[in-house]
């Protein structure tokens, strides 16, 4: 009997921020072998959608070559960090992945949709989708058949993704590439120690976040005074609903929220836009405090 990675990776393998934490997961493998199942598959998060954590890949790598099971990257939204000297280590170990997937239109501005999937065994995608239409793909053609794509994809006749990364990579180059990610970053970080420093704002953990993606509350006046409990809580949960609203009325600036697990509705902050500049973030933040003010 096989068991879905998801089977190994429940709440209990993954920290507070976010992150497995290798320990657990190896437990939850022996776990599974002792009930007689055969854990295959471990997936790994470079920029987890909500916190933007990422996994630790060298360990986790290490647990999988352990017990011999394929060990996954989803990079779809932290890949772009690979670009960045200083940023890059916090995907340590991504080499010793079986497979990743990254996208480019994500991070690094790419235009809709840029999508990539990287395996170290060659051929393997091939093997997994070919249907061999020789109406299709002609195998006598004058040049290198390895080139052609479409056979190797579940999508066939769609255009290559990787191709739109390609040129904007020929245009930026690496270091514009680089220059790109660590404004991002800056500007999250300028963002984090911003609301760090205000009684009105409260991070949804503590510590610097390793993404762009900064997770926050507003506390309006009517709720600072309140101690923690039930009704805190349902009425905290409403805040960012309520000024996301007015945010869309007046037309002025836009941000996403969310509940994640028993924690009330937070703003989720997402940078990805390297014209941003710290007047716009500034802008924000005194922007949900004034359409916050009364509630």
């Amino acid at each position: 009997m096989i068991s879905p990675f998801y089977y190994l990776l429940n709440n209990d393998c993954i920290h507070s921020r976010g992150k497995i934490i290798p320990a657990d997961l190896e437990a939850k493998i022996i776990e599974s072998k002792q009930k007689g199942h055969f854990p295959l598959y471990v997936n790994a998060t470079a920029g987890t959608t909500v916190y933007g954590a990422f996994d630790p890949i060298d360990e986790m790598a290490d647990i999988c070559e352990k017990y011999n099971i394929w060990l996954h990257v989803d990079a779809a939204w932290g890949g772009g960090l690979l670009m960045s000297r200083k940023h890059r280590h916090k995907m340590n170990g991504i080499e010793r992945a079986d497979s990743v997937t990254w996208n480019p239109h994500k991070m690094m501005g790419v235009l809709l949709q840029c999508s990539a999937i990287l395996l170290k065994e060659k051929g393997i995608l091939q093997g997994c989708n070919q249907m061999c239409a020789g109406y299709l793909f002609q195998q006598d053609k004058q040049y290198d058949i390895s080139y052609d794509t479409g056979d190797k994809a579940i999508q066939c006749g769609r255009h290559v993704d990787i191709f739109k990364f390609w040129l904007m990579w020929k245009a930026k180059g690496t270091v514009g590439f680089e220059q790109q990610i660590n404004k991002c970053l800056e500007l999250s970080e300028y963002l984090y120690s911003k609301i760090c420093n205000r009684e009105d704002f409260e991070m949804v953990f503590k510590g610097e976040p390793e993404h762009t993606n900064v997770c926050f509350w507003y506390i309006p006046p009517s709720l600072r005074s309140m101690p923690a409990g039930q009704e805190r809580q349902e009425k905290l949960h409403k805040v960012a609903p309520k000024i996301k609203a007015l945010m869309m009325e007046s037309g002025t600036t836009m941000v996403g929220y969310q509940p994640q697990g028993d924690k009330a509705n937070f703003f989720r902050m997402v940078i990805s836009n390297p014209a941003s500049t710290k007047s716009d973030i500034d802008f924000l933040v005194e922007e949900i405090e004034r359409l916050g003010q009364d509630l």
